[in-house]
Order: C-alpha cells, then sequence, then structure tokens
C-alpha cells in the first residue's frame, strides 16, 4: 500500500522511513502540517507488530501534534516519530545517536522530544547528533511528564465543572489507566486533592509505587473499563475507546493524557450518546509541549504551568461549543483547531504573493 492511500494519511507533508544497519534503527518520522511553524513532537519507542501499525500510529500522531499545537495557540507545527523496538531491551547509544542523524537531516523542520518509551536520557544521545531536540537536560526543560500530568489534572477539573457542576475532586473515583511517567504525575495531584484511585498497568513496579503512595486500589488491566468510576483517565496508549470497551464504561467522564484515545472518529459521537463527556485528547494532554515552548536560557517554571493551565478554559470553551451546536466535544475541537492551523495558511499563502 502506498503511503498517500494509508486510511490515516491526512495531507502530511513528509513522511521518512530511517533504518540503520549498525545500531538496527527502524523508525518512522511523519511531518503532518508546518503552516503554523516547524514540526515539534514526541518520538515513541514501541515494539510494534508490523510496519503498518508503527505508519498507522505515525500518522495518527503526528496530525494530533497539529491540532493540539494550535489549540494551544502555539507557532509550531504537528510531528512525529516511532522507533520500532522494546524500550526495555533494545535502547543503545548507538540507535539515539543514529535517531539523532535522521532528525537532523530535516533541517529543523521537525523537532524531536520524550514520549512513551523515551526518557530525558535518549534524547539527550539524539542531541549529540542534532540541535532539533526539546526537552533535553542541557537547555531544555527537562521530562515534560509532570507539566503534562498538571494540564490533565487542570483539564479533569474542567470536565468535573461541567459535567459535575463542581470542579472540586475530593471523594471522585477516578480511574486511571496506566501509571508510568504522566499517570503517576496526575495521581500525584489528583491524591493531593483527595479523589479515590482506582488504577492499573501492565508494569507491576509502576502499579506497586501508585498504590503505596497514594492507597489507589489496584484491578487488572482488563478491569479498568467496568469500574465503578465517576471519571476515566487513558494514560497509557491509544485507541482505549473502541466498539469492545465503550458498553462497559460506567464513567461520566473520560479524560486522560492517551493519544488517539478514539478508535475511530465516530466513537466521539458514540460518547456523547451515551451521555459521557469526554475531553479531546490533544487539547488536555498538551501541557508537554506548551512546557517545551517556553524552553530556553530564561525558562520561568510559574510562567510556564500558569499558560499550561490555560487548558482548563480552551476545555470549557470546547464543552460549550459542543453543546450549542450538539456535537461531539472531539467534533467540536476539531473545528476550533482547524480553524487556527488554516488561518495560518492563509496568512503564510498571503505573505508569499
Amino acid at each position: 500500500m502506498s503511503v498517500f492511500e494509508h486510511h490515516e494519511f491526512d495531507g502530511h507533508e513528509q513522511v521518512v522511513f530511517c533504518h540503520d544497519a549498525d545500531s538496527g534503527l527502524k523508525a518512522i518520522i511523519a511531518i503532518h502540517n508546518t503552516n503554523r511553524g516547524p514540526a515539534l513532537g514526541g518520538c515513541r519507542m514501541w515494539p510494534y507488530a508490523n510496519e503498518d501499525e508503527a505508519l498507522t500510529d505515525a500518522l495518527r500522531l503526528s496530525r494530533g501534534m497539529t491540532y493540539k499545537s494550535a489549540l494551544a495557540g502555539l507557532a509550531m507545527g504537528g510531528g512525529k516519530s516511532v522507533i520500532i523496538g522494546d524500550s526495555r531491551k533494545d535502547k543503545s547509544e548507538a540507535l539515539f545517536r543514529a535517531m539523532g542523524r535522521f532528525v537532523a537531516s530535516l533541517g529543523g523542520r521537525y523537532t524531536v522530544a520524550e514520549d512513551v518509551g523515551i526518557s530525558v536520557p535518549d534524547v539527550d544521545l539524539m542531541g549529540e547528533e542534532t540541535e532539533f531536540v526539546a526537552g533535553a537536560t542541557n537547555g531544555g526543560a527537562g521530562d515534560p511528564s509532570p507539566a503534562t500530568a498538571y494540564g490533565v489534572y487542570m483539564g479533569i477539573k474542567a470536565a468535573a465543572r461541567h459535567k459535575l457542576g463542581s470542579d472540586d475532586l475530593r471523594g471522585l473515583r477516578i480511574a486511571v489507566q496506566g501509571v508510568g511517567h504522566v499517570g503517576y504525575y496526575l495521581c500525584r495531584y489528583l491524591s493531593q486533592e483527595g479523589a479515590e484511585l482506582i488504577v492499573t498497568d501492565i508494569a507491576k513496579d509502576s502499579l506497586d509505587r501508585v498504590a503505596s503512595e497514594f492507597d489507589a486500589k489496584v484491578v487488572a488491566p482488563d478491569a479498568i473499563y467496568g469500574v465503578e468510576a465517576d471519571i476515566f483517565a487513558p494514560c497509557a496508549l491509544g485507541a482505549v475507546i473502541n466498539d469492545k470497551t465503550l458498553p462497559l464504561l460506567k464513567a461520566k467522564i473520560v479524560a486522560g493524557s492517551s493519544n488517539n484515545q478514539l478508535a475511530e472518529a465516530q466513537h466521539g459521537e458514540a460518547l456523547r450518546q451515551r451521555g459521557i463527556l469526554y475531553a479531546p485528547d490533544y487539547v488536555i494532554n498538551a501541557g508537554g509541549i506548551v512546557n517545551i515552548s517556553h524552553e530556553g536560557p530564561g525558562y520561568d517554571e510559574a510562567k510556564a504551568f500558569a499558560h499550561v493551565a490555560q487548558i482548563h478554559d480552551t476545555l470549557l470553551e470546547i464543552f460549550r461549543r459542543a453543546d450549542t451546536q450538539k456535537l461531539a466535544t472531539s467534533d467540536a475541537a476539531d473545528r476550533l483547531a482547524e480553524e487556527r492551523f488554516r488561518k495560518a495558511t492563509q496568512l503564510k499563502a498571503t505573505a508569499a504573493a
């Protein structure tokens, strides 16, 4: 199948297939749209079953970054990269240096950062080969996970306010799927406010940590969908809202950090029909990229996190639009984002004329 015929191809500007025989690197870099500025997006390392699965992820994730940056008001475009491999056993210095060289070859059209399976030290190694890295140790804002979690926390409060009439999370039962980097910090924020946590993860060490520190109840991965909870917070991989899981959900709100939570676009409307409020993923999880946008010698964490907190009001605007126009919140978010980056396209064309 041609990339142009792929079901997730959405007018992407550039898709780069990367292979380095010496390190064993197999990766894909997808640049969706640069109308608002050079593309920025994390690199994900995952043991994909095949190349098509990896390409699907790269295309979907990069598109999401375009929409995310637009709704966060950033002068950045959307891109993403994926490395095919097991982050627990396939990492090496040579692999990340090779990845850095491929990023460098794009001449600044794409800047790489952390994502699932990739840590700050990994980005630091890429940074040995290219200046186009974000969230690195030297000159960067560091691990974006706390900022992403803070944005999700503020988004959950906005969703609770809209759906439940109050943004006070005390006593609410919140089911968190995935308690790795972002999920852990989110659990800390929620616990500090007095929420009751039900958690799951495929990594026992992560579960043990959250259960111990936040008195969270642990359930099996497949059981998380059907728990009695006020809010379901997906913080692992995408496509978790699908035909199989939708009938199981008992939560009134879906709000978490995962990218591409809807398996198909129609599932946004399916949630609306079931009376479940959905906080569009690329809106609520924009905290990391917002924090990265503040990087530089004058980085001010308080200023950056105040910017992240604006996710709360952006979501309230989307919820109101969705109610007024009788739309799924995912569709309302898409329309607002498209207004912003298409306006940038028009301005660019005008300037070039």
